[in-house]
């Protein structure tokens, strides 16, 4: 989502029905203080193993379509200004963010909980906004964490938290931020294998067709979020979505370029 100033107005096995047992972990972007906006040493794709890494995954670990997912208490969040609002309805769009921050290697749990903190102190300090814009972020190591108050919660119950991550379109919108800069830089793997999972797992919750209702920031604002190499990888995710949902992709229902030029003025 970058800095725009969006306001207060965001091992898979197949299984007989559409409810899946999947596998994965889970931005309103910003521009923090102490954020590199590029960073060129950084490679495209991130090994599976590692110090700090996940390590490899079990379908035993997530149960029932819900990703991995830490909560606000996990990752130590302030207490917002004002508790979220939330509306007795689903969202019909999921929007997917990237941060515009530095591409860290960094793939530990203890890196994706201090860039929540710093996602939220940005957005409180910097933006002046109630709580962290974005209802769910994923690190660059494919963590998975709420952000917003009340989002968790909401999204099991099949209601919208409203965030601040989409000008004018806060209140049918949900946000994933995605840590990294995106515009030349491809996308780690981690990363989407969370990014997908959490869009099965909306799109499930929700009842959401992922060729409707997936989207990238640039499709609602004149921002040049999500990057240009993640923007043109959403056709994809709708696809390995509807996949998942043992949907049928029906080409879906936004271009493989935005109408909006890839320009952000606050970037």
């Amino acid at each position: 989502m970058s800095i725009v100033r969006s306001g207060e107005d965001l091992r898979f096995d197949p299984a007989p029905t559409r409810r899946t047992i999947i596998r994965g972990a889970m931005g309103a972007g910003l521009l923090a203080a102490g954020f590199a906006p590029h960073n060129g040493a950084m490679a495209d794709e991130l090994p599976a193993g590692g110090p700090g890494g996940l390590g490899e995954r079990t379908a035993a670990e997530f149960w029932a379509g819900e990703p991995r997912l830490y909560t606000r208490a996990d990752w130590d969040a302030r207490p917002p200004k004002r508790p979220a609002e939330v509306l007795n309805r689903a969202p019909d769009h999921i929007i997917v963010h990237h941060t515009a921050t530095a591409n860290s290697k960094d793939r530990s749990l203890s890196h994706a909980f201090a860039l929540s903190r710093k996602i939220q102190r940005w957005h409180m300090d910097g933006n002046g906004w109630d709580d962290a814009g974005q209802q769910l972020t994923i690190s660059r190591g494919g963590i998975v964490m709420e952000g917003r108050n009340r989002s968790l919660d909401s999204i099991r119950a099949g209601n919208l938290a409203v965030g601040a991550q989409v000008l004018h379109h806060n209140d049918h919108t949900i946000g994933i931020e995605n840590e990294g800069t995106y515009s030349t830089k491809g996308v780690p793997k981690r990363l989407w294998t969370s990014l997908v999972e959490v869009c099965v797992w909306l799109c499930e919750q929700y009842r959401l067709d992922p060729n409707e209702a997936i989207a990238g920031h640039r499709d609602f604002n004149n921002t040049s979020c999500p990057g240009d190499r993640l923007y043109r990888r959403l056709p994809d995710l709708r696809r390995e979505v509807a996949a998942r949902l043992d949907g049928v992709p029906k080409g879906g229902a936004h271009p493989e370029t935005s109408i909006f030029p890839p320009f952000d003025p606050f970037g």
